[in-house]
């Protein structure tokens, strides 16, 4: 499990230049223990840019960032994508081992494992071209799971899937998160996703804001068709129905 601190984050795109574009302004939360949490924002509002910045793969301009297991030492991440990115020339075995340390028996244990969590276990012989869109998202969560992180990042992995195939893979994501009980951060535009889902959810403004953070404190497994999920989806989408409607006066109090 991981422990992300994220105090008074900025980030800027061509800071300094007439083309500056600040795209986070100064988000702080913290992230902890078994936990899910979901990062909801319209197109613009920086959940793409927090999560490439929490991973390392983009600098912040200003604020603090700090990112450790629970044992304080340096955290490892796993990472799923909005598509698999699988190599099509290795089978899933392949792929999936070619994140590993080393390719030796516990590895392959490892990987066997979450393959059969994600019911994939007779699949690993298989390319890629071989499964369907949502068997190639199976792999790719399974991949993220099998590194074992600290802090599992996951960016909308299940927008380019159809509607049946998304809630089957949000139930068995539900399952393998209560199994292995780590620390994940996912990002959604779809309210459905993060009511399901999450403990907290942040919910990010047009201007890389905080609006505000919701507690989700339905027991799991959750489904679509609970009305209790259902009434919460349609609290949440009313915040930000309202939230649309304060923007403007937000963007002209800055």
């Amino acid at each position: 499990m991981a422990v992300l601190a994220v105090k008074d984050l900025c980030k800027t795109f061509g800071a300094g230049t007439a083309r500056s574009n600040r795209v986070l302004d100064h988000i702080s939360f913290d992230v902890r223990g078994k936990t899910f949490v979901s990062i909801v924002g319209p197109s613009g509002s920086g959940k793409s840019t927090l999560l490439n910045i929490i991973s390392g793969v983009e600098p912040h301009t200003s604020g603090d960032l700090q990112l450790t297991s629970d044992q304080g030492k340096p955290a490892r991440l796993g990472y799923v994508f909005q598509d698999a990115r699988l190599l099509p020339w290795r089978t899933v075995r392949q792929n999936m081992l070619y994140v590993q340390d080393r390719d030796d028996e516990e590895a392959r244990r490892r990987v066997d494992k979450y393959l059969d969590m994600v019911g994939l276990g007779k699949h690993g012989d298989f390319f890629p071209g071989q499964l369907s869109g949502g068997m190639q998202q199976r792999v790719g969560i399974a991949r993220a799971f099998a590194v074992e992180p600290d802090l599992l990042i996951m960016d909308e992995p299940f927008s380019h899937l159809d509607a049946i195939t998304a809630r089957e893979l949000r139930a068995q994501l539900q399952d393998i998160w209560a199994r292995t009980k780590k620390t994940v951060v996912f990002v959604t535009h779809d309210v459905v996703e993060a009511v399901e889902l999450s403990d907290r959810i942040i919910v990010l403004q047009p201007g890389g804001r905080i609006f505000e953070e919701i507690t989700v404190e339905l027991p799991h497994p959750r489904r679509q068709s609970d009305p209790a999920v259902a009434t919460l989806q349609a609290e949440v989408l009313a915040r930000l129905e309202n939230m649309k409607a304060l923007t403007p006066q937000v963007a002209a109090a800055t």
